[in-house]
């Protein structure tokens, strides 16, 4: 049976393709998402895969499957990042004119890498389906080959590819989370691992913010949502594919979602754990198992870290939110009398129950501040919730009234 017309066949060919193109990426086992989930996890690094996803794959088999007389017209595609990067870097080293067409709030980062990549690229207002739109006006007008970043059997085919590493890596693994936003990395991969080990249960993990798939796989037909809302925004799509879905129907055991904190937290996880870099849709299936949405224990599983380009500007935000909610950070208001030695008093306490302070504001000027007295604002490095406390409480003792503000 073929899928759609994707085939083991067309997954292998397009592996010969990317055979000095894309990297056989590193399969890492963690001893500390196992001990925390009960499952032997290993880790399907695509975050360092050229040009930081697994993008890469579908774009460049696409791109080199081309005729020549399509080479000449160049290609066209619409992203909201990282299949931008994959078709840029594939149709610049095809020497083939490319224009990606991305959402106007798409990562600046990943705008100017793929404009590093040799695209021209072209904003467009709204979301990922008003580019999409855009670019398919701008591919008739143009006569490009318009590359699809999941709805298409050769894109469908090198992300295909992954699964036939994996195979050969991990003969014994007994289940793997996908990251899934159109389908087309889950069809691509589910097609070759039910060919190859139909005993692998594929789980598939979608944002609740941008849950299409999901929807669509629990009625068993495509549905579309009014909107997405996720900073996972590689995955943040309105509805799977016409490809892709009838693939996931047939091959995807489950579906499941998480939420937006949930995936901030295994961004952070894995960075501070595994010192691995994840953007929010490639740490989707590691919040999956470690927030215990799927029945899997004792299972021999890859979790598939599907791209690392994260905006940094996400990620500092990600950072600090994560140390305010384990305990080792915390902003602090107290108002003292302004007189010469009360600042270095509070200070002093504050050095005293061996916090850090990080940043400091003294204001006594502010109209809701009574004459005589200041506010002093402190952003402190602390250990714990517990640590927390005991600064507060030593605080008190002394005549303060301290206010957490953050």
């Amino acid at each position: 049976m073929t899928a759609g017309n994707l085939t083991l066949e067309k997954i292998v060919e397009a592996r010969r393709r990317l055979t000095g193109v894309a990297h056989h990426t590193p399969l890492d086992f963690s001893n500390t998402f196992s001990e925390m989930t009960g499952n032997s996890v290993f880790l399907k690094l695509e975050n360092m895969q050229k040009t930081g996803s697994f993008k890469i794959r579908g774009a460049y088999n696409k791109v080199m499957s081309l005729s020549e007389d399509e080479r000449r017209h160049g290609v066209i595609a619409a992203s909201a990042g990282n299949h931008a990067q994959g078709v840029a870097y594939a149709a610049t080293r095809a020497g083939m004119p490319c224009t990606v067409v991305m959402p106007d709030g798409a990562p600046i980062s990943k705008v100017m890498a793929t404009r590093r990549y040799g695209a021209k690229v072209v904003l467009a207002e709204g979301g990922y389906e008003e580019a999409y739109r855009l670019a398919l006006e701008l591919q008739e007008l143009s006569g490009a080959t318009y590359v699809h970043g999941f709805d298409d059997v050769e894109v469908m085919a090198g992300q295909g590819t992954i699964a036939l590493e994996l195979i050969e890596d991990m003969p014994e693994m007994e289940a793997i989370l996908i990251p899934v936003g159109g389908g087309g990395l889950i069809a691509g991969m589910s097609v070759a691992l039910k060919k190859l080990r139909p005993g692998i249960r594929i789980i598939g993990v979608q944002a609740c913010g941008a849950q299409a798939a999901s929807l669509s796989f629990k009625e068993g037909g495509r549905k579309e949502i009014d909107h997405t809302c996720t900073f996972a925004d590689g995955i943040s799509i309105r509805k799977p594919g016409e490809k892709t879905l009838p693939i996931i129907l047939q091959y995807v055991d489950e579906i499941v979602t998480v939420d937006d904190e949930e995936i901030a937290n295994s961004v952070l996880l894995l960075l501070e754990r595994s010192k691995i870099v994840a953007e929010g849709a490639g740490a989707v299936g590691l919040a999956a198992l470690v927030h215990k949405k799927t029945s899997l224990s004792g299972a021999k599983t890859v979790v598939l870290l599907s791209g690392g380009n994260i905006d940094v500007n996400i990620l500092s935000i990600i950072i600090e939110r994560g140390l305010v909610k384990s305990g080792r950070y915390v902003r602090l208001r107290a108002i003292i009398t302004d007189q010469p030695g009360n600042l270095r008093k509070l200070l002093s306490a504050v050095a005293d129950a061996r916090a850090n302070v990080i940043t400091i504001s003294h204001d006594r000027v502010k109209p809701s501040i009574p004459l005589k007295q200041a506010e002093v604002e402190l952003a402190l490095e602390t250990r714990d919730q517990e640590h927390i406390d005991q600064i507060l409480a030593v605080l008190s003792q002394i005549g303060y009234c301290p206010e957490i503000i953050s």
